[in-house]
Order: structure tokens, then C-alpha cells, then sequence
């Protein structure tokens, strides 16, 4: 348990416990949640059932199970729907996928995370890890870059704080200085470049979605093989990029996006 949940008290270790079933990615037994809860068994146990008398987990007795529960699939549909960029972008991706021919990736922040709300798969689909749903790194991918590039000093600090700086490929970040150099180059040029930092042989181009007032509402990329795309044609689809974050930052302030602490 993080000093957050505890200090939130039963509340921020009841939705620690749901995260933590989440997390998984599968439907997980109690033996397993047990000894990465930080609880003692009772207690954990007691906020296990909590959470499935609320329908927020779903317990399958014939194998002794706990998964996401449907009620929590409502509030998800919800969120999307009213604190998610994607319903807004969706037009803008949809374009911008159709004339580049390429991946497409709509983020934002959660925690010093990258949440990956929608994508658009290129006309020649590469496997790579973003897909919508999934969390990853925010420093070591071109949408994490470009949000944390224009993030306040003191929110930008927590983020950093938050990031593991572990080495995915010979061309990633992994302390703090470096990383902060980089955001002062992608604050200067107006993009981020992931050049092979989180996954090998995958490129991309990245933008970040500001509102008016230079608030961080997410961040848009394109994402290519270096095999496929050499570095001066990604380069060159700077401007497409960045227009495309403009629009959706227009609808978005149209839309009255909702205020929040993302970072």
C-alpha cells in the first residue's frame, strides 16, 4: 500500500485492493492476492468481499476466482465516455489514420502513467505493446514525453518521482537528468521522438493535446518501424501530428473537457 491509500484510509485501500485484482490482467485467487496486498489475510479478505457484494468484482466459487466485476465495466463505459479524450478525438483519428496509413495512439496521463484510450491500427498492423486499456511507461514513450514536457514544474517533479527508469532497450532514458533534458528539447520543438526507447525496432511521433490555457489533456502519435520508416519521413510527419493535436484540443475545449490532476 502506497502512503496515498493509506493516508485515503478504508476507502484508498478498498479501491488499492480493486487495482490490485485489476492488475492482474486475469482472474486471480486469493493465495496470489495475498502476499502482494500488504494486507493481513482477514482484512484483505474483508475488503475482497466488500467489493464483490458492490459487483465491483465478480468471484467464480468453481475456481475459487476474483475478476472485474460488471459494475465496474459500467463505471469504466462512463468514464470513457465523459473523461476520455477518445470520443472527441475520434473523427481526428480516424483522418489522420486514413491519410498516413499508419499506427495511431490517443493517451493521458494517470498517475505519472500513460493510459492508452484509443488507437487506430496501420493498414500493415505491427504487433507492439500499446493497445487501448493498457498502462505504460510515461518516459520512455513519445506520448508519455510530450505530456510530461508540458506538465508544471511541481506536477512534473511527482511524475518523474513516479517513473522506474528501467532499461528496455539500449536507447532508453533511465534517470531522472536525462529524462529531463530530453522534455526540455520536445518543450522547444513542440514533438516528442520514441527512438526505439521502450520497445525495439518500434518509432514513433508524439504531440501533446493543450488546452487554451496550456493545461495537459493527453497526447497524440504516430508509431512506425524503423525498418519501414526511415528517420527523416518520421520527422516529417511533425506537422500532421501536431495539427491533429490542435483539433482535438479544440474539440476538447469545446466539448468543456473536465478539469483534473492527471499527473
Amino acid at each position: 500500500m502506497t502512503g496515498r491509500e493509506t493516508s485515503d484510509g478504508t476507502v484508498g485501500r478498498t479501491l488499492a485492493v480493486l487495482d490490485l485484482v485489476a492488475g492482474f490482467g486475469r482472474p486471480v485467487r486469493f493465495a496470489e492476492l495475498l502476499p502482494v496486498a500488504g494486507l493481513p489475510k482477514a482484512t484483505l479478505y474483508r475488503f475482497l468481499q466488500a467489493l464483490t457484494h458492490q459487483d465491483m468484482l465478480a468471484f467464480d466459487e468453481a475456481h475459487q476466482t476474483y475478476a472485474p466485476g460488471m459494475r465496474l465495466v459500467r463505471l469504466a463505459h462512463s468514464a470513457w465516455a465523459q473523461s476520455s479524450l477518445a470520443p472527441v478525438a475520434r473523427a481526428v483519428l480516424d483522418e489522420l489514420a486514413e491519410a498516413l496509413g499508419q499506427t495511431i495512439h490517443l493517451a493521458q496521463l494517470d498517475n505519472g502513467a500513460v493510459l492508452y484510450v484509443d488507437k487506430r491500427n496501420a493498414k500493415l498492423p505491427v504487433e507492439m505493446f500499446a493497445q487501448s486499456g493498457k498502462v505504460g511507461p510515461a518516459y520512455c514513450t513519445g506520448v508519455g514525453k510530450a505530456m510530461l514536457a508540458h506538465l508544471p514544474e511541481d506536477r512534473l517533479a511527482a511524475a518523474i518521482d513516479r517513473q522506474s527508469f528501467h532499461r528496455h532497450t539500449p536507447s532508453t532514458l533511465t534517470d531522472p537528468a536525462a529524462l529531463r533534458a530530453d522534455l526540455a528539447r520536445i518543450r522547444a520543438r513542440g514533438y516528442a521522438l520514441d527512438d526505439e526507447e521502450h520497445e525495439a525496432g518500434i518509432a514513433c511521433i508524439a504531440a501533446p493535446i493543450l488546452s487554451g490555457a496550456g493545461r495537459v489533456l493527453g497526447a497524440i502519435s504516430v508509431t512506425t518501424t524503423t525498418a519501414s520508416t526511415p528517420r527523416d519521413r518520421l520527422l516529417a510527419l511533425a506537422g500532421p501530428v501536431r495539427d491533429a493535436a490542435a483539433r482535438i484540443a479544440q474539440a476538447a475545449e469545446a466539448w468543456r473537457f473536465p478539469e483534473h490532476r492527471s499527473a
